[in-house]
């Protein structure tokens, strides 16, 4: 808003920021972050956190909110900034979301899997009673800033981890992104998805990966900000992998949970004949080029059977489940029987 902008910088009042930061993300960044506020003459107060599965919790958004309160913040004019992984950004937005009903706030992610992720959409949430983001709300940010330059200091399984969820819109929407991932995959872990001169085999696949991943991301989420439609291709390797997550924490990370669930699903759509043989092997060697994980042993038919009748009870009484019918398409389906679930997980266990 021009009007807003014009009045904080014609105000006489010192710019102050609060910024919530992984305590992880803070000790390789946080000098450089200090140094850019004081840089700029910006008053402003930095709260490191541990933000993990582990952490997300209720608690964590009060302290959070406490110290905004003793920050004394304009919830007009002065944004809470949130620098870290996908749990720090959700986290961060729950407590904007609730100070004065709606504070703004700007998503800054520093994982490959916040980066086309949770920067994308206007969802928020942390943990309950064990249930991974059962307490939540829809405030998008005001902005997202995304720069890779952030995961070059991460480890390659959390790299890994991020192209769980790449590797979910390529199957759904982009046989294009498949293909990049399927070709270029180890290229993009090795150089941890920064933009590398003198490789003309892989042009900008770093580059271009991501954003075709943000871009089939809004493509979905934007008309459905709200899930106002619950039948949501962003759902694949999101039936099983909520339940299967919390289940075996810390063993799985968010993005190799859904890998573990889009795998599972891949066998049960070539089940059904959606998918041939070698379609199938594709995916899954894709999968594993990918350092994926394609099965877990806390996977049982009995986790699979609860996690489903979970889904039901969100998904209005339909399973509404994603699956491929190609590579890069898919469909919504509502009639996979019990029986072609269990003949797809007993080949899947085998394989």
């Amino acid at each position: 808003d021009p009007q807003q902008i014009e009045l904080a910088t014609a105000s006489k009042r010192k710019l102050r920021r609060f910024i919530v930061i992984d305590e992880v993300v803070d000790k390789l960044y946080g000098s450089k972050v200090r140094e850019y506020f004081e840089e700029n003459n910006v008053q402003h107060k930095i709260l490191a956190l541990p933000t993990t599965e582990e952490t997300k919790s209720m608690d964590l958004v009060l302290n959070i909110l406490h110290e905004v309160q003793n920050f004394s913040l304009d919830r007009r004019t002065e944004p809470i900034i949130a620098i870290g992984g996908g749990v720090c950004l959700d986290i961060v937005g729950l407590a904007a979301s609730l100070y004065r009903r709606r504070t703004p706030y700007i998503r800054v992610p520093t994982t490959l899997l916040s980066y086309v992720d949770a920067s994308v959409g206007a969802k928020n949430g942390v943990n309950f009673l064990q249930c991974k983001n059962k307490l939540g709300g829809y405030t998008p940010p005001v902005a997202s800033f995304l720069d890779r330059s952030f995961i070059q200091s991460i480890p390659r399984r959390h790299i890994s981890n991020g192209l769980g969820e790449i590797l979910k819109m390529a199957l759904m929407k982009h046989k294009g992104l498949f293909d990049l991932l399927k070709n270029h995959g180890k290229y993009l872990l090795d150089t941890k998805f920064q933009s590398c001169n003198g490789f003309a085999d892989h042009r900008d696949a770093a580059l271009q990966t991501t954003r075709i991943a943000i871009e089939t991301m809004l493509e979905e989420l934007a008309p459905n900000l709200w899930e106002d439609d619950l039948d949501r291709l962003v759902d694949f390797g999101h039936l099983i992998s909520p339940e299967l997550e919390m289940r075996v924490l810390p063993s799985l990370m968010h993005g190799e949970a859904v890998n573990v669930d889009m795998a599972f699903m891949t066998y049960v759509a070539h089940a059904r004949g959606l998918l041939d043989a070698e379609e199938k092997e594709q995916i899954l060697q894709c999968m594993q080029g990918l350092e994926l994980p394609v099965w877990h042993s806390g996977c049982s038919w009995a986790l699979i059977q609860r996690a489903l009748r979970e889904r039901l009870k969100h998904s209005g009484g339909q399973p509404r489940m994603p699956l491929p019918t190609g590579l890069g398409v898919a469909d919504i389906f509502n009639d996979t029987s019990e029986e072609t679930l269990e003949r797809a997980y007993e080949l899947w266990v085998k394989d």
